[in-house]
């Protein structure tokens, strides 16, 4: 086998026109009436758990929806609209102590946050286990907030809009005895049924509620912690105008104003004029309501493997519009890119175990985002005495324009043709493949093989991988 092959598909530069597809949604579960967020136990069982805005979850193993619930409490929660069951958290021990968060409103339609406990590796939890953390009333029926999450410092974040009402008539988000507007930081484990961190930024401060770790946010419905660096990223719900997206940076004191009712977005509200006396904390980036944009669906900052393109930038939705876009910092500040347009109304982002990016679909689908073509075999070391099955495989059934390879940047477009064998795959996609290379001939040494492959619509897709091929 010449050592051509034995490296990659090339990478060209694509036309300003083209837009490049950079992830595919594949649908993992279906069916599901008002999925409202999908998450992780960190137990090691790879499973996913299905909140359901009803009041139940669901647990996702091995490909397969339970027939059994993990948990439900419908009999208990106020639904639907923005009410009902809208968070889940586990606590960062639950392989030992079993213990998991629920965020709900409850029968008069109050902000309900309860503790249940799993028995170790038992298949549902207890619901007679339940303890009430924190009881929050409720104005209206919207700007329920409902995520909750643990951080990097083992605390429990929880996110509570400003009561509802157009215009937080009650100025609630900037009442500093009001939990409303606000995300709370509280340490679940230091006393019963809670106790206040000692730097939390208003602990112990006769005029503001010892629980808010930051005010000024009118409905943070999701919000995420980088796994990496420990950043946290608040999608605050906009009013009229503005959607925006928070960035407190990990180890710096809390204690922001993010400014509404004042602020939206990064606009005056009320006051039409002079609101920031410069004590304002601004968003990181904002969008303004353009075409079916109305309402930000807050996600994650990408730390899978499966999508190389997308690592460290945040990704998230709009709810209206459907679209699922992605935000990272530059040199000139944040850029925000459109990755892809959908029919979802999306009600939540989730990550597995491993970091991979879910949607969730109020409409009843949970989808896991994938790159729409891979190299296979991947990125990795093999041996120069191994026979490989080279091939491609792209997750669209769009007829194809065109499909360029290289190795290290040498077109092997039409050495590839003369072996590649192509398959659809039932309706998932379809594949070129090129059976039985020997990697015999390969010098020791790292190639680099990247592939594109222009859609008939217009749209590119490409992958690359790195080969080490290590001698006898």
């Amino acid at each position: 086998m010449p050592r051509i092959i034995a490296t990659t598909l090339f990478l060209l530069s694509f036309s300003a026109q083209a837009q490049q597809l950079l992830i595919t949604p594949t649908q993992v579960a279906a069916n599901i009436e008002a999925p409202v967020a999908v998450t992780h136990a960190g137990d090691g069982s790879d499973r996913l758990f299905i909140v359901q805005r009803i009041g139940r979850i669901l647990v996702w193993e091995d490909g397969v929806v339970l027939a059994e619930p993990f948990l439900d409490i419908s009999e208990r929660v106020g639904c639907c609209g923005e009410r009902g069951l809208l968070g889940l958290a586990f606590h960062p021990d639950f392989a030992d102590n079993g213990l998991f968060y629920v965020n709900y409103t409850d029968l008069n339609f109050d902000t309900t946050v309860s503790r249940f406990r799993a028995e170790a590796g038992a298949p549902v939890a207890l619901p007679g286990s339940e303890e009430i953390v924190l009881t929050v009333e409720q104005p209206a029926s919207n700007h329920n907030g409902g995520h909750l999450a643990f951080g990097p410092d083992g605390y429990r974040y929880l996110g509570l809009g400003d009561g509802g009402g157009a215009g937080d008539p009650g100025n609630l988000a900037q009442d500093r005895l009001s939990l409303l507007g606000k995300m709370l930081r509280i340490d679940v484990d230091g006393g019963s049924p809670y106790a206040i961190p000692a730097d939390n930024p208003f602990a112990f401060d006769d005029f503001t509620l010892d629980e808010i770790w930051g005010l000024g946010l009118r409905n943070p419905f999701r919000y995420s912690f980088d796994r990496i660096t420990g950043d946290l990223y608040i999608a605050d719900v906009g009013q009229d105008a503005f959607e925006e997206v928070h960035v407190h940076r990990a180890n710096t004191a809390g204690g922001e104003n993010y400014g509404w009712r004042l602020m939206e977005g990064s606009a005056c509200f009320n006051p039409a004029t002079g609101c920031n006396d410069g004590s304002l904390t601004l968003p990181a980036f904002d969008y303004a309501h353009a075409g079916d944009r109305c309402s930000i669906t807050g996600g994650f900052v990408y730390r899978g493997s499966r999508i190389p393109a997308l690592t460290g930038q945040y990704v998230y939705g709009d709810f209206c519009s459907g679209e699922i876009l992605a935000a990272q910092l530059t040199d000139s500040g944040w850029q925000q890119t459109r990755l892809l347009d959908s029919d979802f109304e999306i009600s939540s982002f989730g990550e597995t175990e491993s970091g991979e990016l879910l949607v969730v679909d109020i409409n009843g689908s949970i989808y896991q985002l994938q790159a729409p073509l891979v190299i296979s075999p991947g990125s990795g070391s093999y041996l120069q005495a191994q026979t490989i099955d080279l091939a491609l495989i792209l997750r669209n059934n769009a007829a194809v324009s065109s499909l360029t390879l290289a190795i290290d940047d040498i077109d092997v477009t039409a050495l590839f043709e003369q072996c590649a064998i192509h398959a659809d795959l039932t309706g998932d996609g379809q594949s070129w493949r090129c059976p039985g290379l020997p990697l015999a001939e390969l010098e020791p040494g790292n190639y680099r093989l990247d592939a594109e492959i222009s859609l008939i619509g217009g749209e590119l897709v490409t992958a690359t991988a790195e080969w080490e091929i290590l001698g006898q």
